[in-house]
């Protein structure tokens, strides 16, 4: 009798298991349940999983939900000499540089640091940077990441230039930042050690840390968020949700509109605005 129920139990399970594997999604969050049942029973990894919500986030975003904004980017001036360039690229330690003619609105092309590998090497060269700049790309703020990633594999390029509805540059985004969004962060020797909590982007968006003090959030908001037992603001976007939101998942508390930029079986990482 044993025996026969627990075939009957064995038989159910197998049947539950086929139709979980046979059922055809029918859009994008029935594809996502079938993952995570798939990741449940240990048939792909929690790192797979995370990768293809990753992909499936990189369709429903823009340009703008992760540029690095003007104020940040990093630019080389076209009047500036060899030894300042080289200086400035020491400092930062990036690979990729916009020159910029008279402000951070006329960009005439990108400066590759390894272009300048032999300039340094042998220093009777002289240096004439029109000789290294390479042409830059300009696109729109409302630009789809996934669109971005093909025009960057097909062109071979890494950086790109982001231009505002009246022409202006309010940006820059490189391949990295798209792939992020897929893989997770990418760290290198360059960058720090401790992230910035609150970063802002443009005049209205925000991407937060999770991890971000509730004490540091409402002072920088000028909001009055409180829970004794709760000391980030993850913690509370999660206690006032409750339950562990999903990419792309938007709650409004107040005056701001949160949206989960990258989330995990363990934390979240929310956007503000």
């Amino acid at each position: 009798m044993a025996d026969a129920e627990n075939g009957g139990s064995t038989k159910g399970w197998l049947d539950r298991i086929f139709k979980l594997f046979t059922r055809e999604p029918q859009n994008q969050k029935q594809l996502l349940e079938l993952l995570k049942n798939l990741q449940s029973h240990q048939l792909i990894e929690a790192d797979e999983l995370t990768m293809i919500e990753g992909v499936l986030q990189v369709d429903d975003m823009q340009v703008r939900d992760i540029m690095i904004p003007r104020g940040q980017m990093v630019v080389l001036d076209h009047e500036d000499s060899f030894s300042e360039i080289v200086e400035k690229i020491t400092e930062c330690g990036h690979s990729r540089f916009p020159v910029i003619d008279d402000d951070k609105d006329d960009v005439v092309g990108i400066l590759l640091a390894k272009d300048l590998l032999q300039v340094q090497l042998d220093q009777s060269q002289n240096f004439e940077i029109n000789e290294y700049i390479r042409s830059a790309s300009f696109i729109p703020e409302s630009k789809r990441l996934n669109v971005l990633l093909k025009e960057f594999r097909l062109n071979r390029s890494h950086m790109a230039m982001i231009v505002d509805e009246y022409g202006g540059v309010s940006g820059l985004i490189t391949i990295e930042d798209v792939l992020e969004q897929i893989v997770g962060k990418i760290d290198d020797e360059h960058d720090d050690a401790e992230e910035v909590d609150i970063q802002p982007h443009g005049s209205d968006r925000f991407s937060v840390r999770a991890l971000t003090p509730l004490d540091d959030f409402n002072e920088y908001f000028k909001t009055g968020y409180e829970n004794e037992d709760i000391e980030t603001i993850g913690g509370y976007l999660l206690r006032q949700i409750g339950h562990l939101p999903e990419r792309g998942e938007s709650i409004s508390l107040d005056k701001l509109t949160f949206k989960v930029l990258n989330a995990d079986s363990r934390q979240v990482h929310p956007q503000c605005g």
